[in-house]
């Protein structure tokens, strides 16, 4: 799960999403919900471990008292036969405390990398308005809009507050004439 999840992550890094926040974003939260998803299945499978392990221990206390009781028999083969059944569950118990040890570690793991991938998409979607702008503009530009230059723009700006100025003085000479303040 967190080898697909890392690989998912080095793509979207590598195909410069960066330089698109929206699509960055996006990609981020697609991998938190994959990787939550994983974590859940993780779990799910720690739980069945447990389960599991639970019922080899049961089995290995049974296979040990059977031993015990066969060795007051006479029999050495019920003995041989009791004391491998035995040493099969305690092996087993064996492997599926390491199992779950390894099971633990890894949910760990990945629970602290969501957290991290968590962190990582709520700086992306309140990053820097900037960015989205110039993103933005990027856009109309490829789409065959221009930009318009900045003498342009602070000649729009003079004409827009020549108007509001001249608004508040044609208001100011109405509210005159009518003898309000």
């Amino acid at each position: 799960m967190l080898e697909g999840l890392k690989a998912r992550l080095d793509q979207l890094l590598r195909d410069g999403a960066r330089s698109d926040p929206h699509a960055y974003a996006a990609g981020l939260r697609d991998a938190l919900v994959e990787a939550r998803v994983g974590i859940a299945t993780m779990r799910d499978a720690l739980v069945a471990t447990e389960g599991e392990l639970a019922s080899e221990r049961k089995q290995l206390v049974d296979a040990e008292r059977r031993s015990r009781l066969a060795a007051e028999v006479p029999d050495s083969e019920t003995v041989g036969i009791a004391d491998r059944y035995a040493a099969r569950h305690r092996d087993r118990v064996g492997v599926l405390e390491r199992k779950l040890a390894v099971q633990r570690d890894e949910l760990s793991l990945a629970e602290r990398e969501v957290a991290d991938m968590t962190a990582e998409a709520r700086r992306a979607t309140a990053g820097d308005r900037s960015g989205s702008i110039a993103a933005a503009w990027r856009d109309v530009e490829s789409a065959g809009g221009s930009r318009p230059e900045d003498r342009e723009r602070l000649e729009a700006d003079a004409e827009r507050l020549r108007r509001e100025s001249a608004v508040e003085a044609q208001l100011a000479y109405l509210k005159k004439k009518l003898g309000k303040k």
